[in-house]
């Protein structure tokens, strides 16, 4: 049984990912910073059905807090790195370094030390999967939220230079773009916002987060053994390449 670590998995996509791929089998460590209550109900799903999880509560931002979680959790096969802050909407004018900061540390910074904190062991093994959790936002370039959508594009820049790096290794590194797909947090949304979101959207409907999953559990299998550098949008079609 190999094993996954998937950040934000305390709720809304991370959740879903994470039973998704305990489903495959992967024994998954279900990492949070503050929702025990979360990532304990989900860690619970997972053994209902079958699977074998654990809880890893660290701050995917602080290098020592990474490097101790994973020796903790042994030897990891798959990282998904799912985890995110706040992402406020403000015009480019009332933006400041430090907001664009905020998003870095946890698209830029907390994917570099986990990867930095698990190489070791993949190199050893000769194989390994990198899933990046971006998002549609880098090609539908959305105003008032540069400093997210820079810090996304930059994951994606990120995927591409370590899927290089690291190929003759026997590692792949992918990203996965989802497009809105509405979680816990967009509870009470008007209806006139997600038929905006819809109009000229090919497949008509939105998407859920076992579609995320599916195709994250995809990549970080055997079957996605030739595949690396990629992006993957998962948005209906809203984006094409």
């Amino acid at each position: 049984m190999g094993t996954a670590l998937v950040t934000g998995a305390s709720r809304g996509l991370g959740a879903v990912i994470a039973e998704r791929l305990a489903a495959d089998g992967l024994h998954v460590a279900v990492n949070y910073a503050h929702d025990t209550a979360g990532a304990s109900a989900v860690v619970e799903r997972v053994q209902a059905a079958g699977g074998s999880a654990r809880l890893a509560r660290f701050d995917v931002t602080d290098e020592q807090s990474v490097r101790q979680a994973v020796a903790e959790i042994g030897p990891i096969d798959v990282v998904v790195n799912n985890a995110t802050g706040p992402q406020p909407l403000m015009p480019v004018e009332e933006q400041t370094w430090q907001d664009h900061l905020d998003q870095l540390h946890f698209f830029v910074k907390a994917p570099l030390l986990i990867l930095q904190a698990v190489l070791p062991a993949m190199r050893a093994a000769g194989s390994g999967r990198i899933v990046n959790v971006g998002s549609e936002v880098t090609d539908l370039g959305n105003a008032d939220y540069g400093h997210y959508v820079s810090a996304k594009a930059a994951m994606h820049g990120l995927t591409r230079s370590w899927a290089r790096e690291l190929g003759p290794y026997g590692i792949t590194v992918n990203t996965v773009e989802p497009g809105w797909i509405p979680v816990e947090r967009h509870e009470g949304t008007p209806a006139a916002e997600y038929d905006d979101y819809m109009r000229n959207l090919p497949l008509g409907h939105m998407g859920v987060p076992i579609d995320v999953a599916e195709a994250v559990a995809f990549l970080a299998s055997p079957g996605s053994r030739f595949i690396t550098g990629q992006r993957l949008a998962v948005n209906g079609g809203k984006t094409m390449t």
